[in-house]
């Protein structure tokens, strides 16, 4: 197979616009033995790439220069006739068109003969002109239609062949790229769409190679020697290596790999950079390097400004520590926190006590002035998140971790769900709420050991230079010293006087005995005073450089991802304690909580800290004490003394007593009104403001009215025995959520539940309001009757339904003569089921009664 000739028809119509104007009569004095051609020139501009390839721009300040030196070089070869008609520079692939005329009767001939005479013409003036000024240009013969197009379809190695007729066979395609460059690879034609036309793709080893064939080839005709096969146009297109979406359309088809690998990315870029960045972040909050009010600026403005303008005034939360004389609860307490903080941490210290009875307010004044670093957890926030995003969110802001990406956990669980569809299993991107708590958790404690570091060496730092100011203090009385003896000799001197005979000049006559003098030697730190003198201090810094965290009401209200929230933090304060990195105080209002922790130190014994009320006397010194401090001195009466009493220790309570009378109320309205407001409280928190609010208490009315009438009658009871009656019936989740709403406290005997307390003193005298409030009462016992009633006629149905069973079985039961004259098990069980059913009777008739007499008592009332 060969070409045939080119048809060239319709060329110039395609370029016309950019022909010279004189073209219509140089084509109409044409004669018709007078031929026209096109030649492509290469590498006479620079091959564009894209459109920030500055050398295009070379290539357009040199243009004019280059044609005009194409041109005469062509016009030097006259063989045919030769004529050029105009060049058409094509910028973008970096050669010129070359419009030609030529006669001849046989134009294959013909031209095969122009195309060697111009290589030829072009090796005697040393190449064809080009943008670098190097030669490496060739011509060629257009076999197709020159199409000078300026779209942003830009050169690349990759020409997509497109068939406009029968497939060319892939031998023959071969044939006619090769002389344009060496092929790295030729695809056959792919099965298309019907209607659609068929296509090859052939790789040139070189751009520069791509651009002759695109140039050359576009719009031949292709057809067998023999010319039976139908004509084949052929239409030239670069193809990038890289298709538009090519990568996402290999991702998306190869899911199997992209999915680790984007897991992998992500998990690179998160340790790599964002939590460097992170425990920066936390070190920041502890050292307060973006708090505005310890910049040195700010203080100074303060200082001059603010300050010279007020007298002095307590800062918005800070407390006045009470007397120890005062507060004698508080003294031990005190002492064995501050033992514990003076020693390296080897365990956690766990304080607990009922809420308002003051853990808050003497950790904080223990650590105020202390200079210790503290981070706060306050777990009681967390709980109010309604989300897992928003909890991890929560825990960020308070330990100062930031970025925090809330946000794609969802997107993680959405991807995990389409892998689960595209490749059968879950990619591992989504995390539970536990790895989130354990990942800040860990960064957080990095950021602890770097505090750790950072206080030391600045400590350090300060202990070598105060040594070394000692040391020259030292050194110069010893040089005064000297002076005032006249033992003193400046060595200086010698350089100038010199050394040997002459060395006199320097010396003088100065005595120089041992008992004159004084020995320097003995100066010097003996080696035990020299070694133990910074280890005492370097222990000292290591203890005071310990951070401390906190982890505020450390109890759960509920639900499995809070508990396991509470396993992680108890895990993360553990760690923290035995590898010395904190010292660690979990505080909460339960005792029962310290069993968390006691899991994960099973080694190692708790630093436990009980806060309690405080008696009577102590109580009644500390309202005198703060009243003193406040000018306000009040001699209390009997009558005050027993109202004070209600209140009981509990520090809240008594602090309220106090900021009432300084405001000039008397005690017994203040008792009273404090008493009044519990009142309120205790009714919306066990009872609910409605039916709906009441719908989500973790007890029941009945339950927690029996209790309640229970301790306004006594001052504990019996847990067990609670527990057992109705209307409890062994729910023990419900005196739990009583417990842990503060209503009322559990005491302990070895590890078990003993008595059930008041959740607060006060709480003794709010039992006794509500219960001796008529109407209030009486709507409660009328509910309570009504459960009894309901479960008395329950009981009494189940036994009903027995009995008929059981009649039926001693119907069909026959004595036998080895049980003559004994009770059988069928009448036995009927004799249970009977005395039941009358048991539940009386509780029936008793709860109708008492219900009739209580509406009646409601009817009078209303």
């Amino acid at each position: 197979m060969v070409f045939q000739t080119m048809i060239l028809t319709g060329a110039r119509n395609t370029i016309g616009r950019r022909w010279p104007k004189n073209n219509k009569r140089l084509s109409s004095a044409i004669q018709k033995s007078e031929r026209e051609g096109w030649l492509f020139v290469d590498s006479v501009y620079p091959i564009q790439f894209a459109r920030w390839d500055f050398r295009h721009y070379i290539g357009i300040l040199r243009s004019e220069h280059l044609l005009n030196t194409l041109k005469s070089r062509l016009d030097s070869v006259k063989t045919h006739n030769f004529n050029v008609v105009s060049l058409e520079p094509h910028q973008k692939d970096g050669g010129v068109f070359v419009h030609f005329q030529y006669s001849a009767s046989d134009p294959d001939t013909a031209l095969r003969a122009i195309e060697t005479d111009l290589h030829t013409e072009a090796a005697k003036h040393g190449g064809l002109p080009s943008w670098s000024g190097l030669s490496g240009g060739s011509i060629w013969l257009v076999k197709g239609t020159p199409w000078r197009e300026d779209m942003d379809r830009f050169a690349s190695p990759i020409v997509q062949v497109t068939f406009e007729g029968p497939d060319v066979p892939e031998q023959a395609l071969y044939d006619l790229f090769r002389p344009c460059g060496r092929i790295r690879d030729l695809a056959l034609p792919s099965p298309v769409p019907p209607g659609s036309l068929r296509s090859s793709r052939v790789t040139f080893q070189r751009i520069h190679s791509a651009t002759i064939a695109r140039n050359v080839v576009h719009g031949a005709k292709f057809t067998t020697s023999s010319g039976e096969t139908p004509v084949t146009r052929l239409r030239m297109a670069y193809q990038q290596p890289i298709q538009p979406h090519a990568i996402r359309d290999w991702m998306s088809s190869h899911p199997k790999i992209t999915l680790p690998l984007l897991v992998f990315l992500l998990g690179t870029l998160t340790y790599a950079i964002f939590d460097p960045l992170r425990s920066l972040m936390v070190q920041g909050k502890m050292l307060n390097w973006f708090d505005y009010r310890e910049f040195q600026l700010y203080k100074w403005l303060r200082l001059n400004t603010f300050d010279r303008l007020t007298v002095s005034f307590q800062p918005e939360g800070d407390v006045i520590p009470p007397h120890e004389e005062v507060w004698k609860e508080r003294k031990e307490a005190e002492g064995s926190m501050k033992v514990y903080l003076n020693d390296m941490p080897s365990t956690v210290a766990f304080v607990h006590g009922p809420q308002g009875s003051g853990k808050t307010t003497m950790l904080f004044n223990i650590l105020k002035g202390s200079g210790r670093k503290v981070l706060v957890i306050d777990f009681k926030e967390l709980q109010k998140a309604q989300s897992d995003s928003q909890l991890v969110g929560g825990l960020a802001t308070q330990t100062g971790y930031w970025p925090v990406f809330t946000f794609l956990n969802s997107m993680n669980n959405l991807i995990d769900l389409a892998s689960v569809g595209l490749i059968g299993q879950k990619a591992g991107l989504s995390t539970s709420l536990q790895d989130q708590i354990k990942n800040i958790l860990e960064v957080v404690a990095n950021s602890l050991k770097a505090v750790k570091m950072s206080h030391q060496e600045k400590t350090k730092r300060e202990i070598k230079r105060t040594r070394t100011e000692e040391e020259q203090k030292q050194a110069e009385e010893r040089r005064k010293r000297a002076v005032q003896r006249g033992t003193w000799h400046d060595g200086r001197l010698d350089c100038v006087a010199g050394n040997g005979i002459m060395c006199e000049l320097g010396i003088g006559d100065e005595n120089m005995k041992e008992d004159d003098g004084v020995n320097e030697a003995n100066l010097i730190l003996g080696p035990e005073e020299n070694a133990n003198m910074p280890k005492s201090s370097l222990d000292v810094d290591a203890v005071s450089s310990l951070p401390i965290v906190i982890i505020r009401n450390y109890a759960s209200n509920g639900g499995q991802i809070r508990e396991d929230v509470l396993d992680v933090l108890a895990a993360w304060a553990a760690m923290l304690a035995e590898s010395q990195i904190a010292h660690v105080i979990v505080v909460s209002d339960n005792r029962e909580n310290i069993k968390r922790l006691a899991k994960v130190l099973s080694s190692k014994p708790l630093h436990s800290i009980a806060l309690s009320d405080a008696d009577a006397t102590s109580s009644l010194s500390f309202v005198r004490q703060k009243l003193r401090d406040a000018d306000t001195d009040v001699e209390f009466t009997a009558n005050q003394i027993a109202h004070i009493e209600r209140l009981g220790g509990r520090a809240s309570d008594l602090e309220s007593l106090i900021h009432k009378v300084k405001s000039g109320q008397a005690v017994e309205d203040a008792v009273e009104d404090i008493i009044n407001r519990s009142v309120a409280e205790l009714r919306k928190k066990a009872f609910g403001d409605d039916i709906d609010d009441a719908k989500g208490l973790p007890w029941a009315h009945e339950q927690v009215w029996t209790v309640l009438k229970l301790l306004s009658k006594q001052t504990e009871i019996p847990y067990y025995n609670t527990l057992l009656e109705f209307p409890f019936k062994g729910d023990e989740g419900a005196l739990r959520g009583m417990e842990h709403a503060e209503l009322i406290s559990i005491s302990t005997i070895d590890g078990r539940p003993s008595t059930i307390r008041p959740g607060k003193p006060v709480f003794k005298w709010v039992f006794e309001r509500l219960v001796n409030d008529p109407v209030f009462r009486a709507t409660q016992d009328i509910s309570l009757n009504e459960k009894i009633i309901a479960s008395a006629e329950r009981t009494i149905r189940t036994c009903e339904e027995e009995l008929l069973t059981l009649k039926q079985v001693m119907e069909a039961e026959t004595a036998r003569w080895w049980s003559f004259g004994g009770k059988q098990a069928s009448s036995m069980r009927a004799r249970i089921l009977l005395d039941r059913m009358g048991a539940a009777e009386v509780k029936v008739e008793k709860a109708e009664k008492s219900n009739q007499e209580l509406k009646k008592l409601l009817y009078q009332i209303g």
